[in-house]
């Protein structure tokens, strides 16, 4: 009787494109403009994504037409830690720190996942279309297979 072995890895095969968005502005401003520019309607979504106790702003939408979801995602989260010292200090608010939702690309500020198909995403036109919003410094597509915390795009 023969063996069979199913590995993890041959089932791991990315359904969906990334997009990285560098810009100073706004998780909704940014919204805003996608939406205008791409024609789609992304609507902020009231759960968010949480990793590790920290939720990040997510806007979402839904395309049934065309059997797509996009998603637009925050990088950067500033979190707030309570201050256990009295005293002096007891009114300092506490430590700040920040998040981030990939942690190896410390410098972009939002992230654009195109769930669908791979023939239907046409990511050059997507990136194209977005360096055309005057507010956005920097676009390009990352590689899937190269980052270290993938799991924290599967939600």
């Amino acid at each position: 009787m023969a063996i069979h072995k199913l590995f993890i890895d041959d089932l791991e095969e990315a359904d969906f494109q990334l997009i990285a968005i560098h810009s100073h502005l706004e998780n909704f401003r940014i919204a805003y403009f996608v939406n205008q520019q791409l024609q789609t309607r992304l609507s902020k979504s009231q759960k968010g994504v949480l990793i590790q106790k920290t939720a990040f702003s997510a806007f979402l939408f839904e395309d049934e037409k065309n059997d797509m979801v996009w998603t637009l995602i925050e990088n950067k989260k500033e979190v707030q830690f309570p201050s256990n010292s009295a005293g002096l200090f007891a009114n300092d608010g506490g430590l700040t720190s920040h998040a981030f939702f990939l942690p190896e690309l410390k410098k972009v500020d939002y992230f654009l996942k195109i769930e669908g198909e791979e023939k239907q995403i046409n990511t050059i036109k997507i990136i194209h279309q977005l360096k055309k919003i005057n507010q956005i410094s920097t676009v390009y597509a990352i590689q899937y297979d190269k980052l270290k915390s993938k799991n924290n795009l599967i939600f």
